[in-house]
């Protein structure tokens, strides 16, 4: 008899995008799941909280960043080895503060995207990603 798939966590993930097109990719720390695999910055929807409201905690405790205004972008599922994922995607053009690395993770700002391994629920992203960058 097979389990039933337990219901998906929802993940609030945030792409910064600069006004030249730069985008704030962040890399998993060691003892992560896919520790090294680059990523956009987010992390779990706590219990009866907005994803929105999520996405802000999130940068403010990795990044020391305030989440000024974002807009929804798309979601996405993903089923890992470890978990299964229902990522909410918001793009911010508004922020305060500089990227820091709070929890010890390095982070680059990348236009040409020049970054390996990324996380595979990313890469489908990146070029439809580059249409809302570029045009």
């Amino acid at each position: 008899m097979t389990q039933p798939t337990p219901a998906p966590i929802d993940v609030a993930v945030g792409i910064l995008m600069k006004s030249d097109g730069d985008i704030l990719f962040a890399q998993r720390p060691a003892g992560k799941p896919y520790a090294g695999y680059w990523e956009f910055p987010g992390g779990k929807v706590e219990a009866g909280e907005s994803i929105f409201d999520a996405l802000k905690r999130e940068f403010a405790e990795e990044l020391g960043v305030q989440i000024l205004s974002a807009e929804p972008w798309c979601g996405v599922e993903h089923v890992y080895p470890h978990a299964h994922v229902h990522l909410h995607f918001y793009i911010s053009r508004e922020w305060r503060g500089e990227p820091q690395s709070l929890e010890g993770q390095a982070f680059a700002w990348q236009g040409s995207v020049n970054l390996a391994p990324i996380l595979p629920a990313t890469i489908p992203l990146l070029e439809w990603l580059d249409r809302v960058r570029y045009g």
